[in-house]
């Protein structure tokens, strides 16, 4: 396979349940790729996986063919809980991410900034969390992330918490920042509207233990806007994964 990122031969096992695997996988540059399965198919420990958090049981998981042995600042990480700092601004926390930078206060300060106004939070740099909506605190969440140019960006069921409507309003926030600064994503989703607006390809994964079912390249051209969720390449592609999510392994 080539690629920026390499899974190789992939398994997990916790005690006697085997969660995933083996699953052969490759992301290339300023690539956008959601993983989709069943409930308990692994797909969290995938990403937890290749963002160093988790160790395989056996195979490989290389960056541009380095191996992954724990966190490192080339791999961004959202949740989908919101993981800020409660005591800080949303300023403080993207600052927090970019306390190991060669920066000056000052600098530190205004990139922060930059990053709040990216995802659409200028004005709000002074408000602390618990002032700010689930959406809101969650965009700070993808700044902080992002701040520091990480060239991988995970993000485990970010928008799962939110209401129907800021979840679509984030999911055209997040393709808008990643058509203007390119990088690879890997995002896992049980939405499959999700998945195929915001996405080059989507992986769906078997049941437990999770393998690669299938890899399908998404039909749709860039810029995405919302009217293309209702076209025929849209629906039929939606059809045919919701069939393979739900196909029972003979």
């Amino acid at each position: 396979m080539s690629g920026l990122v390499h899974v190789d031969s992939l398994t997990k096992s916790f005690g006697s349940v085997e969660a995933l695997g083996p699953i052969d996988l490759a992301l290339t540059e300023n690539e956008f790729v959601s993983v989709v399965g069943a409930s308990g198919c692994g797909k969290s420990t995938l990403l937890s996986i290749i963002a160093g958090l988790t160790e395989a049981t056996t195979g490989d998981v290389t960056v541009d063919g380095t191996p992954i042995d724990g966190p490192g600042r080339d791999r961004g990480v959202v949740f989908q809980g919101f993981t800020l700092f409660p005591w800080l601004t949303a300023q403080g926390n993207v600052e927090f991410a970019l306390e190991n930078e060669r920066m000056s206060k000052r600098e530190r300060a205004a990139y922060a900034r930059e990053q709040l106004a990216l995802v659409g939070l200028s004005g709000f740099e002074d408000h602390f969390p618990a002032q700010l909506s689930g959406g809101m605190q969650q965009r700070v969440a993808i700044a902080r992330s992002l701040s520091y140019r990480p060239r991988i960006l995970l993000m485990d069921e970010p928008f799962g918490a939110l209401d129907a409507l800021t979840r679509r309003d984030m999911q055209s926030l997040l393709t808008r920042i990643w058509e203007q600064h390119k990088l690879t994503v890997l995002m896992i989703t049980h939405d499959i509207e999700e998945a195929i607006f915001t996405s080059d390809r989507v992986i769906v994964m078997t049941p437990r233990p999770g393998r690669v079912r299938a890899d399908l390249r998404v039909p749709l051209a860039r810029p995405r806007a919302a009217e293309m969720t209702t076209s025929p390449e849209f629906r039929g592609m939606f059809a045919e994964i919701l069939e393979l999510v739900h196909e029972k392994v003979a």
